[in-house]
């Protein structure tokens, strides 16, 4: 018997603008039915960054995969009828818009457990449904900002930009909310009773900066009960994963046509790379501590390794820390990863002759099972009459929802 996707009875109803639908297509790309409600002009993530695509973003063809699309004007009358009667036979909502966009078209969480006592609403927002920010207009890097993970440039002429960085608050937060739903429906069919999720992007960003923003804090207590790192005989009293300059054992190295990031802060992996490489010599007084010793500051090392990097490939030196167990890992970029192998394997795209552009599947692995294909990213309202039937709507009456422009 063929096995069912992990999520495989679970009905979404997602009303989302922008890359808050991330959180819906991660519970349909793990098998969920996720019915995507649209207003008359459509999800404008269509029309949004770029590149364009088929004429469509790349942002739709992503985080709108794996969904429905039905177009529903809850503004109209009869609009939040058709809405709760999908509510009705759902697991979870996801509101993925200002805090109480539900709420102000008179359905918020109390009304939808009024038809659906075990309904999960999962509010997804920039700064959450409270706090001093809830009303804060942002866009993504704007969560990154608030939570330290995108500080400020500055070019030859003194101005302050925004810098290449990778969007979190963005990306973690439907993650959070995806897993905090799922939780949710379990708790649910449990006890019969759902609840409201508020789920945060900017709250998802700091989190994933704890380290550095807990670190901060355990500093502030006095040297006796929070010292500094061994790593640097303790003399650096900032935490976080910043500070390497100086680092050695623990550094990046151009390789022969390219680069590596060289991992050898424990002494046995230092051992195992001096002996493969012939260079015992480097090892002689330098041992270093057990673990967690990046020989920082060490320049003349620095040198060593620089000139010994560079006479190989990075897929040769690859190669030879597999072989003697040492970390050397490639350095790559999103231009040229999709050539890396470890990607390749683990990252096979979904091909855009399918799914509109070439996109890459969600990390989750069944041993044993194969990964199910999602959806193609739908058209504006293109499964509405499908969704309509399925929820007993005869011809007539969705010929006189769509006289009367609900949908």
């Amino acid at each position: 018997m063929t096995p069912t996707s992990l999520l495989d009875g679970i009905r979404v109803v997602e009303c989302t603008l922008l890359e808050p639908g991330a959180l819906a297509m991660t519970l349909g790309d793990l098998g969920a039915d996720v019915i995507k409600v649209e207003p008359p002009g459509g999800d404008y993530i269509r029309r949004l960054g770029w590149p364009i695509v088929e004429g469509h973003s790349l942002l739709h063809w992503h985080v709108n995969r794996g969904k429905r699309s039905i177009r529903l004007d809850l503004r109209a009358p009869g609009g939040p009828e058709v809405f709760l009667d999908l509510v009705e036979g759902a697991d979870v909502v996801v509101e993925g818009m200002r805090p109480g966009a539900l709420e102000r078209r008179g359905l918020g969480y109390d009304r939808l457990r009024e038809v659906n006592p075990a309904i999960v609403l999962c509010s997804l927002s920039g700064f959450g449904i409270d706090g001093p920010y809830r009303d804060l207009p942002s866009h993504g890097v704007g969560f990154d900002a608030w939570a330290g993970l995108a500080a400020p440039a500055i070019d030859e002429q003194g101005f302050t930009y925004i810098p290449e960085h990778t969007g979190t608050g963005t990306k973690v937060g439907p993650l959070w909310g995806a897993l905090a739903a799922v939780s949710a429906v379990l708790r649910a069919r449990r006890t019969g009773a759902g609840c409201h999720l508020d789920i945060s992007q900017s709250d998802a960003a700091a989190f994933s900066n704890w380290l550095p923003i807990e670190g901060h804090r355990a500093y502030e207590r006095p040297e006796p009960e929070v010292t500094g790192n061994p790593a640097d005989g303790g003399a650096r009293r900032r935490p976080g994963p910043g500070g390497m300059e100086e680092a050695v054992r623990y550094q990046y190295y151009r390789s022969a046509d390219g680069h590596v990031l060289f991992q050898a802060s424990e002494q046995e992996f230092w051992r195992n790379f001096c002996l493969a490489c012939d260079r015992m010599d480097l090892f002689a007084g330098r041992e270093g501590r057990q673990y967690g010793d990046h020989a920082t500051g060490d320049r003349d090392l620095r040198a060593e390794l620089q000139d010994l990097f560079a006479t190989r490939t990075t897929a040769a030196w690859v190669e030879l820390g597999l072989a003697i167990d040492c970390p050397i890992a490639p350095v790559n970029d999103a231009s040229g990863i999709g050539r890396d192998p470890q990607f390749a394997h683990r990252m096979p795209w979904w091909p855009a002759a399918e799914h509109g552009a070439d996109l890459l599947p969600t990390p989750v692995n069944v041993i044993g099972e194969q990964r199910r294909p999602p959806r193609r990213a739908p058209e504006v309202g293109a499964d509405t009459e499908e969704v309509l039937a399925e929820l007993g709507y005869g011809g007539d009456r969705v010929a006189s929802l769509r006289r009367s422009g609900v949908i």
